[in-house]
C-alpha cells in the first residue's frame, strides 16, 4: 500500500524557496582562486596552512595546481601570454616580473592594506619585482646561493672549509669526500632548465670571468671561459657526484643532502631552513655553510632570486587574489609557519622583522649570513666584462626562457655522456645567436 502524496503547505513552500535562494546566493558569493604553485617544501607548507585563510575569508575558496619547476614555468608563461585566465595567482620570479609587467600582463601590487608594512620587505626583493617604479609581485621567499657541507666529515678527514672557498678548493674536497668519506663528494644541479642547471652554471661562468653576451649582443657560449667552466662542472660531477646527476634538480639534491648522502652542495640559501630542521633533515646537527665559491672574480658568484606571487591581468578576481597574496606574504603567515614547523623553516629573505626575531636568530645560525648574501647580490654588476643585460643567473630578456633551456639541455646531455662539452656549447651558441638576431638585439 503506498502513501498518498501530500502537497507541502504554502508556508512551507515559501520557507523552502527562501532557503534555496539563500543557499544559491551564498554559493554564488564564493570566489574560487586558482593558484599555480611550485612543488617545493615551502609551497607545500603554504597549501597546508591555507585553510586558515579560507576560515578568515569564507567567501574565498582556493584551488591549487602544484607543479614541478620547469612545468610551472611553461604553464604560467603559456597561460599569461595567451590571456587564457586559467590562474588567478601565479608563482613567478625576478626574471618574469619586470618583463611581464612591461608587457602589461600583471596587476600592480598597489593599494595594499595598511598593516601589510611594505617597508619591512627587503629592498633588494622589492627592486627585483618592480618595473617603472611600481611593484608587480610580492615575494614569498628570497634566496641567494651558498655552499653547504658536512662539518663532521670535514673534521674527520682533516679538511677546513674557508668562509670564502674557491672552486679549486671545492674540487679538492670533493675528491677526498668521495674517496675517504663514504659519501658523494658533491651534489649540483644537473637537470636541464634555464632555472635549474643554468642557474648554477651561470654563476660558475660569471665567477670564471665569462658572460652570456658581449656588449654588442654576440653570444659567448663557445668562449674559453664557458669551456673551462662547463668542462670543470662535467668533470667534477662525473668523478665525484651521484650517479644520474643529469636528472637532479633542487628537490633531488635537497633529498640527497638531507639524507646524508652528499658531502657538499652549492645551491639556494632557502635550503638552509630545511637542512637545519631536525624534523626534515637527518644531518641537521652536522651542516656547515660558507659563501658560494669563486673563481677569478667574486662578481656574480652567487645568485639572487625571489619566488613571488603575482596576479595576471587575465584574472577576473583581482581583489580576492590580492587578499590572498597579502596573507601569504605577511608577518602573520611567517608566525604561522614558525608555530607549525619551527622558526628554522619560515620563508626566508623577505622581511627585515623576521631577522630581528630572537627566536629566528637562535634557531637559524645561518640567518644573518643569508640576509647579507641577499642584500649584497647585484644583478646590474654581475660580470667581469661589461654586458648589455641585467641578471646574475639569467639574462633579463624575454627570449632567455627558450634559449636558456636549449643551452641547459645541451649541457645536461654532456653531463650524461651523450655528447661532448664542445658540441654542447656549439649548439648553445647557435641557439642563443638565433634568438637575439630574431629579437633584433644585434645592431
Amino acid at each position: 500500500m503506498h502513501q498518498q502524496y501530500q502537497r507541502p503547505s504554502r508556508l512551507r513552500q515559501i520557507v523552502l524557496a527562501g532557503s534555496l535562494a539563500l543557499a544559491s546566493l551564498s554559493a554564488g558569493a564564493a570566489t574560487t582562486l586558482t593558484i599555480a604553485a611550485l612543488n617545493n617544501p615551502d609551497m607545500i607548507e603554504l597549501k597546508k596552512l591555507a585553510p586558515a585563510f579560507e576560515q578568515q575569508n569564507p567567501d574565498i575558496k582556493l584551488n591549487w595546481v602544484v607543479l614541478e619547476e620547469n612545468v610551472l614555468r611553461q604553464r604560467v608563461t603559456t597561460d599569461i601570454a595567451t590571456n587564457s585566465g586559467k590562474f588567478d595567482v601565479m608563482m613567478i620570479g625576478t626574471y618574469e616580473a619586470p618583463i611581464w609587467a612591461k608587457k602589461g600582463w600583471l596587476y600592480p601590487m598597489d593599494k595594499l592594506s595598511a598593516d601589510y608594512d611594505l617597508n619591512d620587505v627587503v629592498k633588494t626583493a622589492r627592486d627585483g619585482l618592480s618595473y617603472g617604479g611600481k611593484l608587480y609581485a610580492l615575494p614569498f621567499y628570497v634566496e641567494s646561493s651558498m655552499t653547504f657541507y658536512r662539518k663532521d666529515l670535514f673534521s674527520k678527514l682533516g679538511l677546513t672549509m674557508p668562509e670564502k672557498p674557491t672552486y679549486t678548493q671545492i674540487a679538492d674536497y670533493a675528491k677526498v669526500l668521495k674517496e675517504k668519506g663514504g659519501v658523494y663528494g658533491i651534489c649540483l644541479r644537473g637537470k636541464a632548465g634555464w632555472g635549474e642547471n643554468m642557474a648554477f652554471l651561470s654563476t660558475l661562468i660569471n665567477t670564471n670571468g665569462g658572460r652570456w653576451f658581449d656588449e654588442k649582443w654576440h653570444p659567448t657560449i663557445d668562449s674559453p671561459e664557458w669551456k673551462k667552466s662547463v668542462g670543470f662542472y662535467v668533470d667534477l660531477l662525473q668523478k665525484y657526484g651521484p650517479p644520474g646527476a643529469s636528472t637532479n634538480g633542487f628537490n633531488e639534491n635537497l633529498t640527497l643532502f638531507a639524507s646524508g648522502k652528499c658531502g657538499m652542495w652549492i645551491d639556494a640559501t632557502v635550503a638552509a631552513g630545511m637542512l637545519f630542521n631536525p624534523k626534515e633533515s637527518q644531518v641537521a646537527d652536522k651542516v656547515g655553510f660558507a659563501m658560494a665559491p669563486t673563481g677569478v672574480t667574486p662578481k656574480g658568484s652567487s645568485w639572487l632570486w625571489s619566488w613571488s606571487l603575482a596576479i595576471p591581468k587575465s584574472s577576473k578576481q583581482e581583489a580576492a587574489a590580492k587578499q590572498f597574496v597579502q596573507w601569504a606574504t605577511s608577518k602573520d603567515y611567517i608566525k604561522l609557519v614558525a608555530k607549525d614547523l619551527g622558526w628554522t623553516s619560515v620563508p626566508p629573505g623577505t622581511r627585515i622583522s623576521t631577522y630581528k626575531q630572537p627566536e629566528y636568530q637562535k634557531a637559524a645560525p645561518f640567518a644573518s649570513f643569508v640576509l647579507n648574501a641577499i642584500q649584497s647580490a647585484n644583478p646590474t654588476d654581475a660580470t667581469l666584462k661589461k654586458v648589455p643585460y641585467s641578471g646574475i643567473q639569467f639574462v633579463g630578456i624575454p627570449e632567455f626562457q627558450s634559449f636558456g633551456t636549449v643551452v641547459g639541455q645541451s649541457i645536461s646531455g654532456a653531463l650524461a655522456g651523450n655528447t661532448t662539452v664542445d658540441a654542447a656549447l656549439k649548439a648553445g651558441q647557435a641557439a642563443a645567436n638565433r634568438a637575439v638576431v630574431q629579437g633584433g638585439y644585434q645592431k
